[in-house]
């Protein structure tokens, strides 16, 4: 089965890591991801651009709208995600809790229902 992690966070969670902190986390990150990659159920796992950078899409009367985005009502965001392939839900939580980031903030766990890389479609 597979699974979308999603990280979430805001300004005052990352901007409030001392370098030390930060340094630990990312170490952490780099040991968790290791083990997934060697237990084979890392499909890949992606940062997101700062929140500057995000642009949303729309079709609306037959044009393409472009803006800038996100407006969502909250002031958490969308720091990284994973796609993960193991054997269950369960299997898919305990991946999140390991995750450094979890004693940080949330991590949305979403069974992916279809799909799969551009050749499998």
């Amino acid at each position: 089965m597979k699974f979308l992690l999603s990280i979430y966070g805001n300004d005052e969670t990352w901007g409030g890591l001392g370098p030390d902190e930060l340094a630990e986390l990312i170490a952490g990150t780099d040991a968790h991801n290791k083990a997934l990659v060697e237990s084979g159920e890392l499909i890949g796992a992606f940062g997101t651009s700062d929140l500057v950078n995000v642009k949303r899409v729309r079709n609306g009367s037959g044009n393409r709208v472009v803006t800038d985005g996100p407006y969502i009502e909250s002031k958490e965001y969308l720091g990284s995600f994973y796609i993960v392939d193991c054997e269950s839900l369960e299997r898919a939580l305990e991946i999140a809790a390991e995750m450094p980031s979890a004693d940080l903030t949330d991590i949305e766990v979403w069974p992916l229902m279809h799909g799969g890389t551009a050749d499998e479609l």
